[in-house]
């Protein structure tokens, strides 16, 4: 049965390890990059860097109007929204932080949707049985370590994943089993560097930080959990050893 699978490739450490578990799988993976009007857009060249170090093929869509719509967020308009710094981690998740941008997993989930159906419907209406073929979305979310994001939480995905198929040609017509991976939702941020090694992930290109700096600020909710991950872990990041190498 082929299993064609879509990852969501952000350019961060999650994804990236998200997407080489997924290969580990034996998938047919594919990776969708969207530049969303995101601030810290540094992080698409990451996704690309990551993309070539898997060998999977990637798109990379521009999406920026998207920043124009989901304006209350630290993310799309940093002019106007301050993010947060130097937070505690233990308390991230008490409160949904001006960093969420609104309702931007269930669209970036509906871009990685379309193009997933778009390859299955290829393969189904050129001669395929659509009985063997499994198809999924994967997104590394994470419900553990996480900055309180309503759309990282499990009981999300259980819910969009039935909307995408009953909006789907492949879920409605074929009875493709039509799936969202999120293979890192109940990982600590230390499970995931810990998997990220294990799985060899080329991390040393990932990219996390908030900030459109030249380097990581050190100091938004995403290094800083980043940093608790990695010392958690017993691990030194290899994208902060790569960056010194390379100054």
């Amino acid at each position: 049965m082929p299993h064609l699978a879509i990852v969501l490739l952000s350019g961060g450490l999650d994804s990236a390890t998200a997407a080489a578990w997924t290969l580990r799988q034996g998938a047919k993976l594919s990776a969708l990059t969207v530049d969303y009007g995101q601030s810290h857009a540094r992080e698409v060249d990451a996704a690309r860097r990551v993309a070539t170090a898997l060998d999977i093929p990637q798109q990379v869509i521009d999406a920026r109007f998207f920043a124009q719509v989901a304006t209350h967020s630290a993310l799309t308009q940093p002019e106007l929204h301050a993010r947060p710094l130097d937070r505690a981690a233990e308390g991230m998740a008490a409160e949904i932080p001006v960093t969420y941008v609104p309702l931007r997993n269930t669209f970036l989930l509906t871009l990685a949707a379309a193009a997933l159906e778009s390859r299955a419907l290829g393969f189904i209406e050129n001669g395929m049985d659509p009985t063997s073929i499994e198809a999924s979305i994967v997104i590394g979310a994470n419900a553990i370590d996480y900055s309180g994001y309503p759309d990282c939480r499990p009981e999300y995905y259980r819910v969009a994943v039935e909307t995408l198929r009953l909006g789907s040609k492949i879920g409605t017509a074929y009875g493709v089993q039509l799936g969202i991976t999120t293979p890192l939702i109940e990982k600590s941020k230390a499970d995931i560097v810990r998997l990220a090694f294990d799985l060899g992930a080329p991390i040393q290109h990932t990219w996390s930080c908030y900030g459109a700096g030249p380097a990581p600020c050190g100091r938004c909710d995403s290094c800083i959990l980043r940093a608790k991950g990695f010392a958690d872990a017993d691990r030194d990041d290899p994208a902060l050893v790569l960056a010194r190498a390379q100054a």
